[in-house]
């Protein structure tokens, strides 16, 4: 990727005609679009700044990943419910990244380096705080629109947790669909991030396969956990208030 006056050109003019569009289309709010264009810009360049810092010195490293969970579990509590709802988001996040980070490090397929870990954790968290969101806004959307339905189950004897199950556990699981897509067309619909970044750094193809691979399928793990844990939340009515747009 060249740059230049003309990527700031062509990334001003997709930026403005996607804020426009979902200005004329009333799909939200637009300026939202200019707002998360602006951050990626300065959050990667400050990136693009520090990572070689970053991936120099174990500490930085564990900091960084710390300061990406941090942000996750901000970003996907503010979407579903409030601040006050962060604690729950990172305890979902943290269920789903946790175990299977660690496994693929310790078992040696992820080597314990910065350059290696960096990206795998920034997947695993990324996929973990999407389908926390996805599910907590599907969940509690549910309850609220069938809440005749909630109180019906509750007046033929059931228990408040399994009550709240029965309406939201489907819609919720819902929030799996986007990860299921991606492991079922991949190689035929996208070459993700992981395999190409593999393969242009000098690894055979199916190395690249291999690492893509371990990636989408502990993608499914982490996020099929980080569903369960934030809808048992929502049961146990930790998780109670719509979030925002």
């Amino acid at each position: 990727m060249q740059l230049g006056p003309l990527l700031v050109v062509v990334l001003s003019v997709f930026a403005a005609a996607t804020a426009v569009l979902v200005w004329l289309g009333r799909l939200g709010a637009w300026h939202s679009i200019a707002t998360a264009a602006v951050r990626a810009t300065v959050q990667l360049g400050a990136v693009s700044l520090l990572i070689t810092a970053v991936l120099h010195s174990g500490w930085l490293t564990a900091a960084f990943v710390l300061m990406m969970f941090t942000v996750a579990s901000v970003t996907s509590a503010r979407r579903f419910g409030t601040w006050s709802d962060t604690v729950w988001s990172a305890a979902a996040i943290a269920a789903g990244v946790a175990p299977p980070l660690a496994a693929l490090i310790l078992s040696g397929l992820v080597p314990a380096t910065p350059v290696a870990v960096v990206p795998i954790a920034g997947i695993l968290i990324g996929g973990a705080m999407t389908a926390t969101t996805l599910a907590g806004r599907r969940a509690l959307d549910e309850l609220k629109t069938r809440h005749g339905e909630y109180e019906a189950a509750l007046a033929l004897g059931l228990l408040p947790r399994d009550a709240t199950l029965l309406i939201c556990r489907p819609s919720a699981g819902q929030a799996l669909v986007p990860a299921l897509d991606q492991t079922r067309t991949v190689g035929l619909v996208t070459l993700p991030g992981a395999f190409v970044g593999v393969l242009l750094g000098g690894a055979s193809p199916m190395q690249a396969g291999a690492t893509q691979l371990v990636v989408l399928v502990s993608l499914l793990l982490v996020e099929a956990v980080a569903v369960l844990v934030i809808v048992e939340l929502i049961a146990g009515q930790r998780v109670q208030s719509a979030g925002s747009s």
